[in-house]
């Protein structure tokens, strides 16, 4: 059989746009740095969305939503946003065939609007904490874009806070990045990721302090993944947000902002994803089980149907392939390619016998189980795929991951992977140097796995690599 994909090993780039078209995931939208998001791909963005989602409304944000045209003057109200943003901005500039009175932003992130509305909404320390989360879409004009990591326009969540005090920010900052961000990306996505803080040179346009959660992906690059950033009180003096405290003190209150987006399923395809196809993880997959008549017989397909019905009834997403009139094998690519956990391939004689194959896409495996209590045991056999599929990431990053003592041993390891190079050798003359050689401080990490809240202490490593 010709080969389905190119193999990774050969031209990893080329791998992946084979896998987007050939399991259907997203496409180029017919304005440049556009994608289509394809229902398969969909479906996996709605399940990381739900499972997100909960995790920020657990943090007591609730949605909102805010409009996609930003007045210009907005963003020149914060200096360092405007500057940082004004190479990808939109601009409108007519609407209804006339000339605007003043030029409007498609919205490339909301930190403007959104503080525009909290200078109205928050008056009184018993407003506080605020906390507020928009899904939506955002423009921001990519010079080389890439489906599902860097388009022009993308889907994602962002999340806005305020608070009496900087150490209650700064606080807050870090249980998104912990319990929310991390907390997705380890247990739903299966992908073990580095939390530290950003360098100066890459904080967000606006931000006191950023952080971020960094993966790496199986050719030895890493991708940001989610961002939380202290403010500090530059937007509540930009739009005037102020409160009165219990003293009847006018206060300025200090803030957070976050974000995640559609990036994650770029991840998930290049973390999990082998020369086969996509590796869904469980919790993210939209069919968690395919059940493939494989071949015609008495009460074949009267039993297929019957064991769907049972694993939905025990909680798994599940779906009929009855398609007989299509080669198994076919099928059976088709299907791997498109990465879904388990397939169930039934037959007369695997009825007859009671034993059914069950092949595992996780481990590149296929077993026997008996078909009486299949469906009770598959949520079990679920979870033991989730939990490979975090081991194997896992295991793959450290190997590609190496303590380095140089700036030249971390220029040599980073183009086969990441790197942790000592803070205190590298520094801001050492991070120029990798930035001159295409490569980047993704973030800043304690070699005792606690975050950094001085990059000056001891102790403090820097996780280097060539990034998307």
């Amino acid at each position: 059989m010709a080969r389905v994909l190119t193999p990774q090993a050969e031209d990893f780039p080329r791998w992946y746009q084979d896998v987007l078209a050939k399991a259907q995931l997203a496409e180029n939208g017919p304005v440049r740095g556009t994608m289509v998001i394809r229902p398969w791909a969909f479906g996996i963005w709605e399940l990381v969305q739900r499972g997100l989602d909960d995790r920020i409304k657990a943090s007591g944000a609730r949605n909102a939503y805010f409009p996609l045209l930003i007045p210009e003057s907005y963003l020149r109200r914060e200096a360092d946003h405007i500057e940082g943003f004004s190479p990808e901005l939109a601009v409108v500039t007519v609407g209804g065939g006339k000339e605007l009175a003043e030029p409007a932003v498609v919205r490339p992130t909301s930190e403007t609007i959104i503080n525009a509305s909290l200078a109205r909404w928050i008056s009184s320390y018993r407003d506080l904490p605020f906390k507020i989360n928009q899904w939506a879409n955002v423009v921001r004009w990519e010079l080389r874009p890439r489906l599902l990591l860097r388009t022009s326009e993308f889907l994602w969540q962002e999340g806005h806070t305020a608070h009496a005090s900087c150490e209650e920010a700064h606080s807050f900052a870090l249980e998104i990045l912990e319990d929310t961000y991390a907390a997705t990306m380890e247990r739903d996505l299966a992908i073990p990721v580095w939390r530290g803080r950003k360098t100066d040179r890459e904080k967000f346009a606006g931000a006191v302090v950023s952080w971020s959660c960094e993966g790496l992906m199986r050719d030895g690059k890493a991708l940001q993944m989610g961002t939380s950033h202290e403010l500090g009180q530059n937007f509540a003096n930009a739009f005037d947000i102020a409160y009165t405290d219990e003293r009847g003190t006018r206060q300025r209150p200090w803030q957070t902002s976050w974000g995640a987006s559609t990036r994650l399923l770029g991840a998930v395809i290049m973390v999990h994803g082998d020369d086969q196809g996509l590796r869904l993880p469980p919790r993210v997959a939209p069919v968690q089980v395919v059940v493939l008549v494989a071949r015609e017989g008495e009460g074949v397909f009267e039993q297929a149907s019957r064991l769907v019905a049972d694993l939905t009834r025990a909680g798994v997403r599940a779906e009929l392939d009855p398609h007989t009139d299509v080669s198994v094998g076919r099928r059976i690519v088709e299907w791997e390619l498109r990465g879904v956990p388990v397939r169930v391939e039934l037959g007369p004689r695997d009825i007859a016998s009671g034993q059914v194959p069950v092949a595992l896409r996780a481990e590149a495996v296929k077993t026997t189980h008996a078909l009486d209590g299949l469906a009770q045991a598959m949520p079990a056999i679920l979870e033991t795929q989730q939990d490979e599929l975090l081991r194997q990431a896992r295991a793959f990053r450290d190997r590609l991951t190496s303590r380095v003592t140089t700036i030249g041993e971390a220029i040599e390891q980073a183009r086969v992977g990441a790197a942790r190079v000592p803070w205190a050798t590298l520094g801001l003359d050492g991070e120029r140097r990798l930035l001159e050689a295409g490569i980047s401080v993704r973030c800043l990490v304690r070699e005792d796995g606690a975050l950094v809240d001085d990059p000056e202490a001891g102790g403090v490593d820097a996780i280097v690599a060539r990034a998307y």
